[in-house]
């Protein structure tokens, strides 16, 4: 993993986390906005991936166990889709809120990635 790009994910999901929140929890709906930062967070792990498979290459190695990384980033990758069905299907202040959840979620597994992959040091 690219160090400076998994903690520049980790910034845009606790932002896009806050922002579907604090929308939520004001009693908006799901908007373009809030489904839209959702997406970007998507967008990121999609290219996440894509370094994953290509860090390995460039002699990047995890030191941590690759399965259990491959793991938390493909739930990760779930996350997101399946917290914008629930808001297109439920539009609701509660589908903002689940959106933020997600989010913060994914903040917090990329964190984990980010130690898997590179400070569990033999």
């Amino acid at each position: 993993m690219i160090e400076w790009f998994t903690y520049a994910q980790i910034g845009v999901a606790v932002l896009a986390a806050l922002l579907c929140i604090v929308l939520g929890l004001a009693g908006r709906s799901p908007s373009d906005l809030t489904v839209g930062a959702t997406a970007l967070v998507e967008l990121l792990l999609i290219a996440q991936l894509v370094v994953a498979i290509v860090a390995p290459l460039a002699g990047n190695e995890p030191t941590g166990s690759l399965l259990e990384f491959y793991i938390y980033l493909i739930s990760a990758i779930l996350l997101p889709a399946a917290a914008t069905f629930w808001a297109l299907v439920e539009r609701s202040r509660w589908s903002t809120v689940i959106l933020g959840v997600a989010c913060i979620a994914i903040a917090i597994m990329l964190y984990r990635m980010q130690q898997i992959w590179s400070v569990q040091l033999s």
